[in-house]
């Protein structure tokens, strides 16, 4: 489906279009001009000659078929949904303007996506750039018609600026493209499914698009939606007529540019100002009370705007923040927008905006918080201050901290889940607990619902959970390399090693000694088998120290068994333990085994080796029946058994003393070591207050020079505006280039004369096509600069007009030569005030101009003769300087009543010349206009009467 857009001057481009076209494309057209609402449309009659398709006015419900063009009727708006027209009666509410190629092509996008293609031809203002902006973040192509064929560039030119086109051709290689486009299997398959199968067999070359991206811009797709970035893929190809992936890797690693334009089609820069406005209604009546009640002007309000894009999001929650706060400027407000495109950053920062943003702002918020510039309207500084624009990866970079509110709208919808995971952990981390996070309407939480809780539904607004510990991790990496997730069905044959591992824990469960594993501190790290029988913990709070597990009469055996470990005597072995358990007597060797041991730490396995148990009752109860004689000689075993025990608990009370004598030498070692950092740390604070006195002291000198900055920057903008009304006021066409021949600034007339644009600020003057024959212009301006001397020649207009072009140096401030200023003067205007100046010179009656005050502006030289008086002597008086005291107070009178706007006839008065003579004369008083028929000057020509001197 191709929708086609055009203004003033798209007559001739939609024929020279469907002049070219293929009548077997199996594409639908639908074209939107603007037209006359009051009159009947010709466009069918006139364009079916050009093709032998089927050109029919639109009709509401036509279902949409290939091979047909379908022309939108006058004082409707016209959209499709699900295969079938839609018209909408035209209306202009809140005095805002149409915009049916922009509604068209967005609601193309909505229908076709990746199948859809908008084309933009010849027109006046912007209306088509936002269409082609949704068309190509839904996969589709875009079109403009070049400047060299386009009869009026604005609408071109808007889509060109802004980054949206895909081609820029004239008519007729437009068509030639179409045809291409149609012959593509890519773009046969209807619909957004498609791409799988076009990219069929391509994870391999996925994985490596992603690696020469992230080389190209450091920034890492591969856990973005795997179908968005597979479209975006998809419609590169078709760009470049490229049916394999393997060949569009190849063209990735020749031209290097084509990988800035894949990132630039990756990142879908759709946004407005205050985009689904209920969500916007929400946060000023429920969520900004909240954030604000009882904040005190100390604690700033801080949100986030991840995926700001162009700044607009930024900006309308600045609005509407600043709005609630009224006429409260003292609460500290910080807002940062963020994004990962450089080129949006740019245009955010710059906070210039087109005229089409009158359909998203309201005209009260349009004049409180925007200042109108050409061709569009300016972020006011009040909002700008407040806000922060900068480039930050959600994925890679740390997040801003001890945030109130976060309003990431329509980002969470383009990334994988691993990766939406991580940045939900990553918002929680960095809000306030209690703070605020803003979804879009199609986004949600997911699997974070143990992070966040609903706040509103119909706004999308979630709360962090205060009892969550923050899972984020500032330095971990999310992801590991795994880019294509196996499928459910998949099963995954067990490895030898796999078979070796399991078989080794099920021998250690049956027949091995249990054990732990522990560090130098005793603290276990690992269990191994059945240690139930050797452990007790101790009552309090829980701890996996050994030393609080361990049973008690195996706590002193275990601790001289592991020091001699820790002293290098491996293996420690304590053989023949005997411990007391459920009334049986069970003995055992401990054993420490050395793990793994170096520079930095040291492990060890700690083995209950099992010996057996027997029945303490059955012992006694055999003692008491046996002889006297059996009884000594059992007790020796016994004996010698209390004896070693007593040696050891000898060896380890010696062994607790000789590091307590340790402990209290490091302690010594550590209290001098204290006492000299506390010294160290007096030191460094009394150079820490010279540092801050030194700071304070900078501190105040940045004061003073912000000062002075902040006064030069307010005497350059009144300067600055000072200039613009100059330049506004001049009836003249003036150009000013700089060094490089690029249009520097332009009057308005100069615009009329040379067809210039504001978005022609920038550009050189060689590729403006100007209303003169000016063939050797930039000649002429090389040599001004080169030769510092005036220039001009003649020029004509193709309607015969005549100018004389004056051509001299644009000098700056320090007599540097920058550039050329360029002057038009109008041969047939300058020759009638030529004519006007001889005959007022050659007459013979005194020709005087007034101002509005009575005070003489011209005298021409009757006027001397007559009254005697120089011009150097009469301009600046007042007119009593001819007048007799009884005319003063009559003349006054006479040019009260001009000024009002009535016609005086013709007057006889009398004047008094320099010698004192007076003389009678026919005075004529008349007003005088400027071009806006304001009241200028007075004019009055007097006529002496003959025979009417006296003396004085």
């Amino acid at each position: 489906m191709v929708g086609v857009g055009a203004s003033a001057g798209g007559l001739e481009a939609f024929k020279s279009l469907l002049k070219h076209l293929p009548v077997n494309t199996g594409m639908a057209f639908i074209l939107v001009q603007h037209l006359d609402p009051t009159r009947p449309s010709m466009l069918v009659d006139i364009l079916a000659r050009q093709t032998q398709m089927t050109v029919m006015e639109a009709a509401d419900g036509t279902r949409v078929e290939p091979n047909c063009i379908y022309i939108i009727p006058p004082d409707n708006d016209l959209g499709i949904l699900h295969g079938e027209l839609q018209l909408l009666k035209a209306t202009a509410g809140d005095g805002h303007k149409r915009l049916p190629v922009d509604f068209l092509l967005r609601s193309l996008a909505d229908e076709a996506g990746p199948s859809a293609i908008g084309v933009v031809l010849s027109g006046t203002a912007s209306d088509g750039t936002v269409g082609l902006k949704a068309i190509k973040a839904a996969g589709g192509i875009t079109f403009v018609q070049d400047e060299n064929s386009a009869q009026y560039f604005g609408m071109p030119g808007s889509a060109i600026s802004s980054g949206c086109a895909d081609f820029v051709l004239p008519p007729a290689e437009i068509a030639r493209e179409l045809a291409r486009i149609a012959r593509q299997p890519q773009l046969l398959k209807f619909g957004r499914g498609s791409a799988d199968e076009t990219l069929r067999g391509g994870n391999e070359h996925l994985n490596k698009i992603f690696t020469l991206l992230r080389a190209r811009t450091g920034h890492d797709f591969t856990y973005y939606k795997q179908a968005t970035i597979k479209r975006r893929i998809r419609r590169r190809m078709l760009l470049h007529k490229l049916e394999n992936l393997g060949d569009y890797v190849d063209f990735l690693r020749a031209d290097p540019k084509e990988l800035d334009a894949l990132f630039q089609d990756v990142l879908i820069n759709v946004t407005s100002f205050f985009r689904e406005p209920e969500s916007f209604e929400v946060l000023r009546d429920t969520v900004l009370p909240r954030i604000f009640g009882g904040r005190s002007r100390e604690t700033p309000v801080r949100i986030w705007v991840p995926g700001c894009s162009s700044g607009e999001e930024a900006y309308s929650l600045a609005i509407v923040a600043l709005e609630h706060l009224g006429g409260d400027a003292k609460v500290p407000l910080q807002i940062f927008g963020t994004d990962i495109d450089e080129d949006a950053i740019f245009k955010a920062r710059a906070g210039i905006y087109p005229e089409r943003i009158t359909s998203e702002v309201s005209g009260e918020r349009l004049k409180r918080f925007f200042t109108e510039v050409a061709g569009g309207y300016r972020i006011d500084k009040s909002v700008r201050d407040r806000c922060v624009i900068a480039i930050h990866d959600v994925g890679r970079d740390p997040p801003f901290s001890r945030l109130d509110l976060i309003c990431c709208r329509n980002l969470l919808i383009y990334l994988e889940s691993p990766l939406q995971r991580r940045v939900l952990q990553m918002f929680h981390y960095a809000l306030n607990p209690g703070g605020f996070l803003m979804l879009g309407g199609s986004e949600s939480i997911g699997v974070s619902s143990d992070l966040f809780q609903l706040d509103d539904k119909e706004g999308r607004i979630y709360s962090s959970k205060t009892s969550v510990i923050p899972a984020y991790e500032l330095t971990a990496r999310p992801f590991g390399r795994n880019l294509v997730p196996i499928s459910s069905d998949t099963r995954i044959a067990p490895s030898d090693a796999d078979l070796k591992d399991e078989a080794d824990r099920m021998i250690v469960a049956l027949y091995g000694p249990g054990g732990v594993i522990v560090n130098e501190q005793l603290d276990v790290l690992g269990f191994r088998g059945k240690t139930g029988p050797f452990l007790d913990p101790a009552p309090g709070l829980a701890s996996l120290n050994l030393l609080k597990l361990i049973r008690h009469d195996l706590l002193m055996d275990l601790r001289n068994t592991f020091t001699r470990a820790v002293n290098g005597e491996l293996p420690a072995v304590k053989e023949g333990i005997r411990i007391k358990h459920d009334g049986k007597e069970q003995r055992l060797n401990l054993r420490v085994v050395a793990l793994a041991k170096d520079a930095a730490a040291a492990f060890y396995l700690i083995l209950f080796e099992d010996l057996g148990t027997h029945d303490l009752r059955t012992s006694k109860a055999g003692a008491k029946t046996g002889a006297q004689g059996q009884a000594d000689a059992a007790n020796g075993p016994r004996l010698r058994a209390l004896e070693e025990e007593l040696e050891n608990n000898r060896s380890y009370l010696k062994t607790i003393i000789q590091d307590q004598e340790s402990t209290n030498t490091a302690l010594q070692c550590s209290n001098e070591e204290i006492q000299s950092s506390n010294e160290e740390l007096q030191s460094t604070t009394e150079e820490l207050e010279t540092s801050k006195e030194e700071l304070q002291s900078t501190n105040e000198e940045l004061a003073t020079v912000n000062e002075e900055l902040e006064n030069r920057n307010t005497q350059l903008s009144e300067t600055n505006n000072d200039l613009m009304n100059l330049l506004a006021s001049i009836n003249l066409a003036i150009l000013m280039l700089d060094r490089d021949l690029r249009i520097r600034q332009f009057t308005p007339q100069a615009r009329r004369l040379l067809n210039l644009i504001d978005g022609d600020v920038g550009r050189p003057i060689g590729n403006i096509r100007p209303n003169l024959n000016l063939p050797e212009l930039e000649r002429l301006a090389h040599e001004v600069m080169d030769q510092m001397l005036v220039k001009s020649q003649e020029a004509i207009t193709p309607s015969g007009g005549v100018y004389t072009v004056s051509m001299r140096p644009y000098r700056t401030h320090d007599r540097r030569i920058d550039g050329v200023v360029i002057a038009f003067y109008e041969h047939a205007q300058f020759e009638s005030l030529r004519r006007l100046a001889t005959i007022v010179n050659d007459s013979n009656d005194a020709v005087v101009t007034l101002n509005l005050e009575g005070r003489i502006e011209t005298w021409n030289p009757a006027a001397e003769r007559i009254y005697g008086y120089s011009a150097a002597e009469a301009i600046g008086k007042a007119i009593e300087l001819v007048l007799p005291e009884p005319e003063i107070k009559p003349m006054h009178e006479l040019i009260r009543q001009v000024r009002g706007g009535k016609r005086v006839p013709p007057q006889r008065v009398r004047r008094r010349t320099k010698d004192g003579t007076e003389l009678e004369v026919w005075l004529n008083l008349s007003l005088l206009m400027d071009e806006t028929t304001a009241p200028k000057s007075l004019s009055s020509i007097e006529s002496p009467i003959e025979g009417t001197h006296s003396g004085s």
